[in-house]
């Protein structure tokens, strides 16, 4: 049985959760072998041996799927990096966008549509409002993290966005707002309720919907447009959840974020053959964390809900950020800035130096003896599933 938590649910009950005859899809079948099968030596592994001690050491690859807890790390610390050389010097600002759960059937079988939809009219709302003087009057960088779940694991869909309060005008000036949140919360909420449903609209009209057998009366009229009516009432409130005025700590909060999974193996306190026990937050800021306990085949159902069609892309940037003109707008900021505050540190470091630098652990140290002496003997590789 292996030592990770995550791992050990699969090896349980993935077998039963298949002859259970729930539907998956390629991406999740995929994502679920490569669990099963990270760190365990079937995607090849790299041997080393001690040039004066003689022990050796056998590493088995992970299998670096974006869905796999045991594979993040590495990653995020890059992804970092690489952001904390953006960051200009202004206030940040967190901004999350939720929709209502009474979407949820509808967004599940339509997922890259409007997973899409939702990063887009997140990032519009941001720009259009920013853009305008009575607010920024200037153009922000934003980076977006799309979410799809709940501490309960449960089907949540949201948006987490990193806002900088400084951006370009129109004449490439620098303009800064002070250190609160520039746009109104209720102006925010109007424009991206109203932004929403109007394109979820025209996608209905141009046939682009598909309607799976949980939300299939929609496909009815008369209960689509009721339906839509439903969703026009309910407060669709986006909340600023943090300010940052020390710049680069903006970059380090966002990381959380952006290469989190649906659960970590942390939270997983214990796995037995048909159970699994987790951690929650409490409901309330003030309560003490939950635990929560699901069959290991339920648990497996609500990890999978959350693994995100193949190369669908859920960290985007927007505003001086964008992809196309990020390096030009960042050239113009930093030089009216006066200086660009942040270095990346981790730019063209190998892997066994990246281990040293972040986590100071040296793979040319012998375990047993202590010596400079590990060398590789080889690699061996294997596809993945």
């Amino acid at each position: 049985m292996s030592n990770y938590k995550i791992k050990q649910i699969w090896e349980s009950s993935y077998e039963d959760y298949c002859d259970s005859h729930h539907h998956q899809s390629e991406v999740q079948a995929q994502a679920s072998h490569a669990i099963l099968n990270c760190k365990s030596g079937k995607l090849g592994c790299n041997i080393s041996q001690c040039s004066d001690c003689g022990h050796m050491e056998i590493h088995h690859n992970s299998c670096r799927n974006r869905n796999c807890p045991n594979c993040q790390a590495v990653l995020k610390e890059i992804w970092v990096d690489k952001r904390r050389a953006e960051v200009i010097d202004s206030p940040y600002f967190h901004v999350v966008f939720t929709l209502p759960h009474e979407l949820n059937p509808l967004i599940y079988c339509n997922q890259e549509l409007l997973y899409a939809l939702l990063h887009r009219c997140s990032a519009e709302t941001l720009l259009e409002l920013s853009r305008n003087k009575k607010y920024l009057g200037a153009t922000p960088g934003i980076i977006q993290v799309l979410h799809t779940w709940n501490q309960e694991l449960d089907y949540h869909v949201h948006m987490h966005c990193i806002v900088s309060g400084g951006g370009l005008t129109a004449d490439q000036k620098l303009r800064k707002s002070k250190s609160k949140f520039f746009i109104p919360v209720k102006v925010l909420r109007d424009k991206f309720k109203g932004k929403y449903l109007a394109l979820l609209e025209t996608y209905h009209r141009s046939g682009k919907l598909s309607f799976s057998s949980s939300c299939e009366k929609l496909q009815n009229s008369y209960h689509w447009k009721e339906w839509k009516n439903n969703l026009y009432e309910k407060d669709w409130c986006p909340y600023i959840k943090e300010t940052f005025n020390g710049f680069g700590n903006a970059i380090e909060y966002l990381g959380k974020y952006t290469h989190k999974i649906a659960i970590s193996n942390s939270r997983i306190l214990s796995v037995t053959p048909t159970e699994t026990t987790f951690s929650a937050r409490g409901k309330r800021p003030d309560e003490p964390n939950r635990e929560i306990i699901l069959q290991n085949t339920e648990f497996i159902r609500r990890f999978l809900m959350h693994v995100l069609p193949s190369g669908f892309q859920k960290i985007r940037y927007y505003g001086f950020l964008n992809n196309r003109m990020k390096t030009k707008n960042l050239k113009i900021i930093f030089k009216l800035q006066g200086y660009q505050r942040f270095k990346c540190l981790y730019a063209d470091l190998s892997m066994s130096e990246l281990l040293k630098a972040i986590w100071n652990f040296d793979i040319c140290v012998c375990p047993e003896c202590g010596c400079l002496s590990m060398k590789q003997l080889g690699k061996n590789y294997a596809d993945s599933w």
